[in-house]
């Protein structure tokens, strides 16, 4: 028996970040904006966040070096991260798309799944959605969203990237293969720079290309995870929308029996914290961007947070570890007693399920 086709949407919102601080402040808007560190008229460190699409025209990019951001452009207007005012928007829009939904998974902060099966058989009645949701995510909430509209979840995804920003593009139900042929392979959700360059040394920078090589062939490659790239790239991928919430961070803090004075017994707790996070973040399947540390000091009960955005997504502890440690230094040489020390994760998102995992292969 053949399988019911489905009917996805992957709804991602536009410059998330930077459209939530607009939004809050709308003499913003037409502007070049800047979220991350201070540029402290370009000595600063740390990096961009999120920049405006009037910002990504002087060459400005997520990642980037917040103080070669402001040799770029130190006219932008540059703003600290406000992660309260982006889970809260987050949490509005994704109340919205629920509703539209069979089934509903969130991707990340800014992104989600939905299965809308029932409603929307083929193509014309998958964009007729699509406009739906999109014209609520604007009405109600002030935000653009870009969507893509496939039988699958992983077309979905490439698809809602087409056409940024406020796009919609629909990927042909009986055509899947032919949409994504002419692709670069780092469409792919979750391609990243190695399996990108390992591929490329073997001939293949198209999805065509990968295409017209036989399954064995991925398998000898990436082993089992061949299987599910070979699926993705003929448009197969059938790996179903679940309804999962996401969760906004994740955290393990540790209480001192009595307060520590030795920094060096502080740094091994929060480095065993982290080890035992990642076993938590892993085990879920996720991945996260911003790493913190949480300190309690025993006088007076003193608490500060500190926090590290990354410059992309992970898995790994090692982003982490190193984060919480840089993070730390701050209050070493103060000599309070310490009471509490807590590691928190952020920005959470599903991890791929093949191509992060190719990427490790290829880096051993």
């Amino acid at each position: 028996m053949q399988p019911q086709q489905r009917t996805i949407l992957h709804v991602d919102l536009d410059a998330f970040y930077v459209s939530a601080e607009v939004r809050e402040h709308p003499e913003l808007k037409g502007l070049p904006v800047v979220v991350g560190a201070d540029p402290e008229d370009g000595k600063g460190r740390g990096v961009v966040v999120a920049c405006s699409y009037e910002a990504r025209k002087f060459g400005l990019r997520s990642g980037m070096p917040i103080s070669q951001a402001y040799r770029l452009c130190p006219q932008a207007k540059y703003k600290p991260p406000d992660w309260e005012l982006y889970e809260r928007a987050s949490e509005e829009v994704m109340s919205t798309l629920k509703g539209f939904a069979d089934k509903f998974e969130q991707g990340s902060i800014d992104e989600a799944y939905l299965d809308v099966t029932s409603r929307a058989t083929d193509e014309e009645s998958g964009r007729r959605v699509a406009v739906e949701v999109k014209k609520a995510v604007k009405e109600r909430h002030g935000l653009s969203c870009s969507i893509g509209v496939a039988p699958n979840k992983s077309s979905a995804k490439i698809a809602s990237d087409r056409n940024k920003p406020d796009g919609l593009t629909v990927v042909p139900f009986d055509g899947v293969a032919r949409f994504l042929a002419p692709l670069q392979v780092s469409v792919v959700p979750g391609i990243g720079v190695k399996t990108r360059e390992f591929l490329s040394e073997k001939g293949v920078s198209t999805i065509a290309q990968l295409q017209q090589l036989e399954g064995k062939q991925l398998t000898s490659w990436f082993g089992k995870n061949g299987v599910w790239l070979w699926g993705v790239i003929h448009g197969l991928e059938r790996v179903d929308v679940r309804q999962q919430e996401m969760p906004k961070s994740l955290s393990v803090e540790r209480t001192f029996k009595d307060d520590v004075r030795e920094f060096r017994e502080v740094r091994r707790e929060a480095a065993d914290g982290a080890a035992e996070l990642m076993r938590r973040v892993r085990s879920a399947g996720y991945s996260y961007k911003v790493a913190g540390i949480k300190i309690r000091f025993g006088r007076g009960f003193e608490t500060h947070t500190r926090e590290k955005t990354l410059v992309s997504h992970t898995d790994s502890a090692a982003p982490l570890i190193e984060a919480v440690d840089a993070l730390l230094d701050e209050f070493e040489t103060n000599g309070k007693p310490v009471r509490l020390i807590g590691v928190r994760v952020a920005d959470i998102q599903r991890s791929v399920s093949g191509p992060s995992k190719l990427d490790d292969w290829v880096g051993a």
